[in-house]
C-alpha cells in the first residue's frame, strides 16, 4: 500500500506543480483583472503587499480590484506571447489593449511571483503603430 501511495504522489506531483507555475499564476491573474474580471481571484492570486512600478498606479490591490469591479466599457486585453523563467519566478506577457484610449496600445507586462502569488509588476506600453519601417507588426496573437 505504501508503494501505491508513493507512486500516486509522484505521478500527481508534476500536475500540481504545473498548475501552480509562475506562468499559470500570472495568466490567471491577468485574466482576473482584465479579461474575465474576478475580484475574489485577485485576492487569491496577488500578494496584499503587491508592488507596482507603473508610475500611474499605487502599490497594493485596490487599483486591481477597481479594474475588476468596474471594467471600462469596450476595454479588451489580448494576451500574446508569454515568456516564463520558472526558476526566477518571472513572467513577461506581450499584450494588446484596446478601449483605454483613442489608439490600441501594445506592451509587455512583467511580473514577479513569490510564494505562489503575484508580488510585483513592471510594464512598458506604447500606441500601436500599424505601418512599421520593418513591415513587421508590433502585435501578433500567440500561435
Amino acid at each position: 500500500m505504501k508503494q501505491f501511495l508513493l507512486a500516486t504522489a509522484l505521478i500527481a506531483a508534476p500536475i500540481a506543480t504545473q498548475a501552480e507555475s509562475a506562468r499559470d499564476i500570472v495568466i490567471a491573474g491577468v485574466t482576473a483583472v482584465f479579461i474575465e474580471p474576478d475580484v475574489a481571484a485577485i485576492d487569491r492570486l496577488f500578494r496584499e503587499d503587491y508592488i507596482q512600478h507603473n508610475p500611474n498606479f499605487p502599490n497594493g490591490l485596490d487599483t486591481l480590484r477597481g479594474f475588476a469591479s468596474a471594467p471600462a466599457e469596450g476595454f479588451a486585453y489580448e494576451i500574446g506571447n508569454v515568456i516564463a523563467d520558472e526558476e526566477a519566478q518571472m513572467v513577461a506577457v506581450h499584450f494588446r489593449a484596446t478601449g483605454w484610449g483613442p489608439e490600441p496600445m501594445v506592451g509587455v507586462d512583467m511580473f514577479r511571483v513569490e510564494d505562489g502569488k503575484i508580488a510585483e509588476h513592471w510594464d512598458v506600453l506604447q500606441p500601436e503603430v500599424r505601418d512599421t519601417a520593418s513591415g513587421n507588426p508590433m502585435w501578433t496573437p500567440a500561435p
